[in-house]
């Protein structure tokens, strides 16, 4: 019998397709299968990170991590903003499809889809979760869907969204909290496969409270340079991650992807550099759905890669399922993305992508009706109809060919109708029930949250 090296061997030697099937990835017949790691990192532009351009923000760890993996140029979230950008990432579905078009947080997750949590659990995993849930409605909590494991946010010091009490009465920094737990999570689990989601609050907005220590390690300028020193802590747990994998000799058994939940805070000078748009004015422009997106398994994957097929975050699930061997739930509209990410696989991993937030129940109303296939992006504007961009040629957007190619635009725009007429009406979202609980309660306090199996 061959041994794991031997077979990864025959993987990089161009023998991939011999041993890769589309749902499940041979290392998970193994008596350890391996490990699974999500980095979701809040409100991440295309241009924040070193990897895909940014020159003045470190990110040395997780430029390192592209390093060793692949760097995705053509990720997608299918369902901004937050909230539902994390719904579709956890259950591998367009939220849509269960009434969800926008934010609509309080909406449940219906009982009959499993999480990633849930459907990793099942699958004989150790399934934790730090950070940030915004999924689901009140009782819909992370423990409740899967994860056997979450750690309690710290108590925040009265008028902060960073600053935290730590259990001695000292203050803390949010992020710094959540790294130390992940690399905890990690430490204690080392010696059975797990699946970790790991979503820090950070880069999210307010990032005045930066402390001073992260900023001055950038060269930015202005207001952004308080969101750059929030990125740069969200590095250094980054590193923290690695350096407890590299210890216990755990990098070549784990798969780690690394994406944000939308594009960048505008009002806070993120970039989604070369295209335009993000969080503010720009929801519907390019770069409030293009995201950064790092997909790294030493040994596995190939390391320094890129890969330009079409690809979103509804591809993490049925991803993770191959990795631990199991095939994805029928309800996932996702698709396995080692084959693609090992060059096994040529061309985009969708056709075609769809956006369409049409939630009145949202304040803000974030209207999105958008398609993309090939280099096309087909966007239908309230006041000027549709319109149609190369986003080869023009990724800023700027010259709208829709009146060159009319074709390219009804063809677009009947494969977006059909796939609407698919989905269900939009959904009113539950209540809460607690001020200031969104999308599932997690325990403030100190250590871990355990759910008994």
């Amino acid at each position: 019998m061959k041994t794991r090296r031997q077979v990864l061997a025959q993987m990089c030697a161009g023998g991939l397709a011999a041993v890769l099937g589309a749902d499940a990835h041979p290392m998970s017949s193994s008596k350890r299968k391996p490990n699974v790691i999500i980095l979701l990192i809040d409100d991440l532009g295309y241009g924040d990170l070193g990897s895909f351009g940014c020159t003045d923000i470190p990110t040395p760890n997780m430029d390192r991590l592209a390093a060793r993996g692949v760097k995705c140029t053509f990720s997608y979230i299918t369902n901004p903003p937050c909230s539902p950008s994390r719904t579709s990432l956890m259950t591998g579905m367009y939220a849509q499809r269960f009434g969800k078009f926008g934010m609509a947080r309080g909406l449940p997750i219906p009982d009959d889809k499993p999480t990633l949590g849930e459907f990793m659990r099942d699958a004989g995993y150790v399934t934790g979760m730090v950070g940030k849930w915004d999924i689901g409605f009140r009782e819909q909590s992370p423990m409740r869907r899967g994860f056997l494991e979450v750690a309690r946010h710290n108590p925040l010091k009265e008028g902060h969204h960073f600053v935290t009490i730590n259990e001695d009465g000292s203050e803390g920094w949010r992020t710094d909290t959540d790294g130390d737990m992940m690399a905890d999570f990690v430490e204690r689990n080392k010696d059975r496969p797990f699946f970790l989601y790991f979503s820090p609050l950070a880069i999210h907005s307010p990032s005045g409270e930066t402390p001073e220590r992260f900023r001055h390690r950038t060269t930015a300028e202005g207001r952004r340079r308080a969101l750059a020193g929030a990125l740069v802590s969200v590095d250094d747990q980054v590193g923290k991650l690695l350096t407890v994998l590299e210890k216990h000799d755990l990098m070549d058994n784990t798969l780690i992807m690394l994406t944000g939940d939308n594009g960048p805070n505008l009002n806070e000078q993120g970039s989604s550099s070369p295209y335009r748009g993000g969080k503010g004015k720009g929801t519907q422009q390019e770069g409030w759905v293009h995201t950064p997106t790092i997909i790294s398994w030493p040994g596995v994957l190939p390391e320094g890669a890129q890969y330009d097929g079409l690809m979103c975050t509804l591809d993490f699930y049925a991803t993770a399922a191959a990795a631990a061997g199991k095939k994805a739930p029928g309800h996932c509209d996702g698709v396995n993305l080692l084959p693609y990410l090992s060059g096994d696989r040529k061309g985009d991993v969708h056709e075609r992508l769809f956006w369409l937030n049409c939630d009145p129940t949202d304040p803000k109303h974030r209207h999105l009706t958008v398609v993309r296939w090939k280099n096309w992006r087909l966007l239908k504007n309230k006041k000027l109809g549709w319109q149609l961009f190369d986003l080869e040629t023009d990724p800023r957007e700027e010259k709208d060919l829709a009146k060159k190619y009319p074709e390219i635009v009804e063809n677009m725009a009947k494969s977006h109708a059909e796939w609407a007429a698919t989905l269900p009406p939009v959904k009113t979202a539950k209540p809460n029930g607690l001020p200031g609980i969104t999308g599932g309660e997690i325990p403030v306090g100190y250590g871990w949250e355990i759910t008994k199996r």
